[in-house]
């Protein structure tokens, strides 16, 4: 398995402090159930469309609780899989010791990864790295982990799609980003990956597809678990204040969004678009 050995991020002031509030927000709640009952079958897209396999060294980076790794690492490869929040891979490393899979666990920051030049085949990220908040930072990462010759899959929800939408109800409600940040649904447009990428990684696919959620009863239902398990929901609605006219209004917003999107007849269906890119590495 890989040397790989945990590190904190770089000493900047500022940047500890954004990662330090990073960290907590996806703390926060609980968010391996989230991907547990929502998020899971993204996993086995990635792992099939990066064509992961066995033998392979394979890192996924922000890896939450595992969404890529534990299906990554059922075929055969050797997983490192790192992110910023302990909680999270606390959660990945009892779901994958629960299925007797060998996964290296590591605390470590998108932008800054503790591992040697060209030392990964693949390196994955499942609606992760979006979330890392310097883009051209993280892209400079996976370009540099991962061997020539080797792959980088990406998955990410689309600035158009459900969740993109969600971000974009909530901002109003938000407090402004910090400089030099950018939104995590830039990640699902295809031209803002090639220009990160650059000239050192091909992009060789690029999918729009949904991931059909048919797991809420309704708007409230949804509205009921992103409040309470998913960090960066819970982080505004903290913000705002329990029970403030603003909540109200987010409230009313995000069961709206639900309303708009759903496809069902008689139940709730939502159909949340995401980007599956594969690039591979000069």
């Amino acid at each position: 398995m890989s040397t790989i050995a945990p590190v904190d991020p770089p000493a900047e002031d500022a940047d500890t402090a954004l990662k330090a509030r990073h960290r907590a927000m996806w703390a926060l709640g609980d968010y391996p159930a989230v991907a547990r009952e929502v998020v899971a079958p993204l996993g086995p897209v990635l792992v099939e469309a990066a064509g992961v396999h066995a033998g392979q060294r394979v890192h996924d980076v922000a890896a939450g609780p595992g969404t890529v790794a534990i299906p990554a690492a059922r075929t055969g490869a050797e997983v490192v899989a790192t992110d910023l929040t302990p909680e999270l891979l606390d959660a990945g490393r009892a779901a994958a010791e629960a299925e007797g899979l060998d996964i290296r666990w590591v605390v470590a920051d998108a932008e800054h990864l503790p591992c040697d030049t060209g030392e990964f085949d693949v390196a994955l990220s499942c609606v992760g790295v979006m979330f890392a908040p310097h883009h051209q930072a993280v892209a400079d990462q996976l370009t540099r982990v991962v061997r020539p010759g080797g792959t980088i899959g990406l998955l990410s929800w689309t600035p158009e799609g459900f969740v993109g939408q969600m971000f974009a109800a909530m901002r109003p409600y938000a407090p402004p980003p910090p400089a030099g940040s950018q939104p995590p649904p830039l990640w699902g447009h295809v031209d803002h990956v090639r220009d990160l990428l650059g000239d050192r990684a091909d992009i060789t696919t690029a999918v729009q597809q949904d991931l059909v959620v048919d797991r809420f009863a309704g708007p409230q239902d949804f509205l009921d678990l992103f409040k309470s398990s998913y960090g960066p929901t819970i982080a505004v609605y903290r913000a705002l204040g329990e029970g403030s006219e603003r909540a109200a209004a987010l409230d009313a917003d995000l069961v709206g969004l639900v309303e708009r999107f759903d496809v069902g007849d008689g139940t709730t269906v939502l159909p949340w678009e995401y980007l599956v890119v594969t690039a591979t590495c000069r």
